[in-house]
Parts: structure tokens; sequence; C-alpha cells
């Protein structure tokens, strides 16, 4: 294949042209991953936090919950046979409405 002087040039710029594209789409590529690791390290830290607070809450909910099982025993023990009662109803209701469907 035969190239003339006009040829080259164009093929000189076509290539040129190319390695350009490549090279500005490999800084954007770079762009784009940093500002993704940056949305993921703010995640991460906001999702720390999040699970720290929620640690707290849990922590004071169990200090709570002690608290008044100490001051109203009785009251406790009656509240949790209620609902262990009821919750062993809904399982037989289920059970036996699941046993009728078939």
């Amino acid at each position: 294949m035969n190239s003339t002087p006009g040829t080259t040039s164009h093929l000189d710029n076509t290539r040129r042209m190319a390695s350009d594209a490549m090279e500005r789409a490999g800084e954007r590529v770079r762009e784009m991953r940093s500002g993704v690791s940056d949305a993921a390290q703010r995640s991460l830290g906001a999702m720390s936090e999040s699970a720290a607070a929620a640690q707290r809450q849990l922590g004071q909910y169990a200090q709570a919950t002690t608290r008044y099982v100490g001051e109203h025993p009785m009251k406790t023990a009656l509240i949790a046979a209620g609902v262990g009662a009821l919750v062993a109803g809904i399982v037989l209701a289920l059970r036996r409405n699941r046993d009728d469907s078939f």
C-alpha cells in the first residue's frame, strides 16, 4: 500500500487526535475514581458514626430495662408471660391456617 505525503499527515493527525482523546479519557477516569473514593470514605465515616450512636442508644435502653426490671420484678414477669402467650397463640394460629390450606 503506497502512502502519499497527504495521507501520512492525515494518519498522523488521526493518531494524535486518538491519543489526545485517550489521554483525556484517562484523566476523566482518574478524576471519577478519586471522587468515588472520597464519597466512599465519607460514607464509611457516616456509617461508623451512626453505628456508634445506635450502640450508645441500645446501651441506654438496656440500662433503663435493667432498672425497670429491678424496680418492678412481678410486673415484668407478668408482661413477659403475656407476650410469650401472645407469640405462642400467633404461631399456633398460623400453623393451623397453614395446615388447613394444604
